[in-house]
């Protein structure tokens, strides 16, 4: 049983996934879809309720990340309490963006590691997690029970070869910050399989506050090279408009951005320095213009399918 939430505007990245499994070549065992039924009453309070019954079923819910945050947690606990009460034969949850995951780390006195409470409300519920591009990959560790980290990197490289074959000749993988390096050497290492080669250049920042940099000073050599800046979490672009305008004043030939998860909280009106805009369906995001959307419904939905079957999920790495 898919489950998600119709009010959501990732209904359809859920919907996607249950259509790859029901077309799925030799599936041998059934599957349905239900809806979270939300009912609102006049003080704001609200209950969640699944529309079908669950009971003894393989239950997968689609967590729509394109909610305010506050929403976000809120109906998380709402609907994991619904189907802990339903009796399921297991309970997964596929965050296609796992929100809070900047909060990773007691960085301040008195603060919340955000991203461990909702690991240890996950763990109270649910018996296996999905997400792709984790901020911070040593999440997973504040989970007690199995949760699975994807990559998009196998699914981007794809779509460069189909539709953008040329950027990847006298190509220059650039992190947009220091923290980024282990991320973009990762995805060199990523091409070099394909045989494609590249060179790798590291952006250094100086924040005059936070979501505001001041200065970018890139390491490397872009000089008439094409440039694919990748990143895991785009929010006000700031940094990646940034680092766009500092390759090209360091001579870049072409300049391209991939970040998975698209936030864009101050709009995209801004980004006319790049050629191109990369990012994933796991957000809903404005298509056209320079902006460019890559499909990770059928990554997510063989994942959910190997789940389901029990087969591994390692070659999806690759």
């Amino acid at each position: 049983m898919i489950v998600a939430d119709p009010s959501g505007r990732g209904y359809g990245f859920a919907k996607g996934i249950y259509d790859y499994i029901c077309d799925k070549e030799g599936r041998e065992f059934s599957i349905s879809f239900a809806d979270i039924e939300r009912t609102v009453f006049r003080d704001g309070e609200y209950k969640m309720r699944i529309s079908h019954n669950i009971r003894r079923k393989k239950c997968f819910y689609v967590h729509d990340p394109n909610k305010e945050a506050k929403q976000w947690i809120t109906d998380l606990l709402f609907v994991l309490e619904a189907m802990g009460d339903s009796s399921p034969s297991e309970v997964n949850v596929v965050f296609p963006y796992f929100r809070f995951a900047r909060q990773d780390r007691k960085d301040a006195s008195r603060v919340c590691v955000n991203s461990k409470a909702i690991a240890d409300l996950v763990t109270l519920y649910a018996d296996r997690g999905l997400t792709i591009d984790l901020h911070a990959p040593q999440i997973q560790e504040y989970f007690n029970i199995p949760f699975d980290n994807l990559f998009s990197f196998p699914v981007l490289v794809h779509y460069l070869k189909s539709k953008h074959p040329e950027l990847l000749s006298n190509i220059v993988v650039v992190s947009p910050d220091a923290g980024g390096g282990g991320r973009a050497g990762a995805f060199q290492k990523r091409l070099a399989k394909d045989g494609i080669n590249s060179d790798l250049a590291i952006c250094y920042k100086r924040r005059a506050r936070v979501n505001e940099v001041d200065e970018i000073k890139v390491m490397g050599d872009v000089q008439g090279k094409n440039c694919l800046v990748v990143d895991d979490i785009i929010d006000t672009g700031g940094t990646l408009i940034k680092t766009g305008h500092a390759l090209k004043e360091n001579g870049a030939s072409k300049v391209v951005a991939y970040g998975t998860h698209g936030l864009f909280t101050e709009g995209v009106g801004q980004f006319d320095v790049f050629d191109n805009i990369m990012t994933s369906d796991s957000l809903i995001n404005q298509a056209g213009g320079n902006f460019e959307t890559i499909s990770l419904v059928n990554l997510f939905g063989e994942a959910v399918y190997r789940t389901i079957v029990g087969e591994s999920l390692s070659s999806l790495f690759e």
